[in-house]
């Protein structure tokens, strides 16, 4: 039996926070939520309060906390233009399925009506773009509410959960039981929809898998490159899924991607959705190849597909997944030989990667994108955390960057919002102290979050930011040429030197103009130990090749 708690609700708040795996609590100041602060610093032993320049990078700082550590992160943003700043961010958790935790300030319940300061009723404003939103409104709420609020952001299939407390109550005592950290267990899939997706394979000649976000995130990494190993079925990684076959792996076939979806039979997608990143579920009939089957298989019934033709599906927790189609497979009577599939699909993820060499050394005037990724990924360890946050120039990573481990890659997801670089490599710097954290930067996401370098200052976190500006707009200046055959809006000021803004706040960089010249400002970068801003002046022509547009 649990030993009960008392205090004023923000002392309560921080219990159940820690209770729930909780180490740092990301803010940026405001009275509706000093008695959050008051507990983090009275607590035993006292809660880390990183506070940023800007409430979006609090909320994207919880989300990736959420992505890298498993653990819901933690936000607390004021009331009013605090909650409704941190948005964005609460809705690319809720499309990546990112667990996170959001307290945002109230006005005073014992005003509520007459006009207080920032007088908002929030939960509806963010309900749409969370599993949960809903205000706890007493002090004697705060225990209970935030402990659920917790289990929901931290289960199957995760992601945001915001309650707000009206002020006047988080500063009011109140007592309960103690919580204890508990997880919603995930469901164990249906056996007959397992023998289904094993009968299909072992049927297969040229059967793909493809590893999404959940796979990380429901912590089914091993199990995941046990099957394939196991079966010998070759893979593409997409969002954190990326890592779980490692770069290198002769399974891994991320570079034949056209080929690995476009000619296969069957396409098995474990744990990310069947959306625009994925032709939305339809693959095969290239080269005359007929249509491919499809397999979904998702943490959660409802993040099954419901647009897209299935051959069969699975719901579940995905370690047990996995492990279930390992023992299906062992009772089908055909024993499928991949062999020949595979090696043509090793055949073509050799000479892509020899094409590859060209760009990624290309000598070109301005720099081609792809020369900065030749120079960063030899310079990477196994262990770096690598941070995406631009359109065409972290394009070029996803083609050029493959991690050695889960765990190690973050991107926007399928949201694709802009301005959570910042946020993403506070949260890195802190879940991974001892690992190189890159944040790879278009000069136009810069624009979004690029003051935050003030907060990796303050707080001493040293992070290598390598960007790519080519001064425009790259992901839209391209297809509005291709539509109208001019561009507008599209164009940024040529060759800002955004490591002098770097510098005003602190850390430090240098622009570089010659290709020759990228290696040696990385390996000064990495060596600083402070904020470190690599600003390649990059070809505006050099768009990344791509198949859609996201539509």
């Amino acid at each position: 039996m649990s030993e009960d708690l008392s205090g004023h609700a923000g002392e309560l708040a921080v219990a159940v926070a820690r209770a729930h795996g909780v180490e740092t609590m990301f803010t940026l100041s405001g009275a509706h939520v000093f008695p959050m602060y008051d507990g983090a610093v009275k607590a035993d032993p006292p809660m880390r309060l990183l506070d940023v320049r800007h409430e979006q990078t609090a909320a994207f700082a919880a989300e990736a906390t959420g992505k890298l550590t498993r653990v819901p992160g933690l936000a607390v943003l004021t009331a009013g233009p605090g909650v409704t700043n941190g948005v964005s961010a609460i809705a690319q958790a809720q499309f990546a399925g990112s667990p996170m935790v959001v307290v945002g300030g109230r006005a005073p319940q014992n005003r509520w009506g007459s006009g207080s300061l920032q007088e908002l009723d929030q939960p509806p404003i963010v309900a749409s773009v969370s599993k949960l939103a809903r205000t706890l409104p007493t002090a004697g709420d705060v225990l209970p509410g935030l402990d659920e609020a917790f289990c929901v952001a931290g289960s199957s299939h995760r992601g945001p959960v915001f309650v707000d407390v009206p002020m006047d109550e988080l500063f009011n005592s109140a007592s309960g039981p103690a919580p204890t950290a508990r997880r919603m267990p995930g469901t164990e899939p249906d056996t007959d929809a397992l023998d289904r997706i094993a009968a299909l394979l072992a049927a297969a000649e040229r059967p793909t898998l493809v590893l999404g976000t959940d796979v990380w995130a429901d912590g089914a990494e091993v199990a995941a490159l046990r099957f394939v190993e196991a079966v010998g079925i070759p893979a593409i990684t997409n969002g954190m899924g990326r890592g779980v076959v490692p770069g290198g792996h002769p399974l891994l076939v991320t570079k034949a991607r056209g080929q690995a979806l476009g000619t296969a039979d069957l396409v098995v997608v474990v744990g990310t959705p069947l959306d625009f990143r994925l032709g939305y579920g339809v693959f095969g009939g290239k080269d005359g190849a007929q249509a491919a089957a499809v397999v979904h298989v998702a943490d959660s019934p409802g993040q099954v597909a419901g647009h897209a033709e299935l051959a069969a599906s699975v719901a579940g927790d995905l370690t047990s997944v996995f492990d279930g189609l390992l023992t299906a497979l062992e009772r089908q009577q055909r024993r499928p030989d991949w062999s020949a599939w595979v090696t043509g699909l090793q055949d073509t993820v050799r000479a892509a990667t020899e094409r590859d060499l060209a760009l990624l050394r290309a000598e070109a005037d301005p720099i081609h994108p792809a020369r900065i990724y030749g120079e960063l990924v030899p310079r990477l360890a196994e262990d770096a955390v690598v941070i995406g946050d631009g359109g065409d120039f972290v394009s070029f990573a996803g083609k050029f960057v493959e991690p050695k481990r889960p765990g190690g890659w973050l991107d926007p997801g399928p949201y694709g919002c802009l301005g959570a670089g910042l946020g993403s490599a506070i949260a890195a710097r802190i879940a991974r102290p001892d690992a190189q954290v890159v944040l790879l930067l278009g000069d136009g996401a810069a624009g979004f979050s690029l003051m935050d370098v003030d907060t990796l200052v303050r707080h001493g976190l040293p992070v290598v930011m390598v960007m790519g500006n080519n001064s425009a707009w790259g992901l839209e200046k391209g297809p509005m040429q291709m539509l109208y055959g001019y561009d507008v809006a599209a164009d940024l000021a040529p060759r800002t030197r955004y490591d002098e803004v770097v510098k005003a706040l602190g850390g430090a960089g240098e622009t570089v103009t010659d290709p020759r010249h990228v290696g040696p400002a990385l390996d000064r970068a990495f060596a600083s130990g402070v904020p470190y801003l690599v600003n390649v002046i990059t070809d505006v022509e050099a768009a990344y090749p791509r198949a859609t547009f996201g539509i």
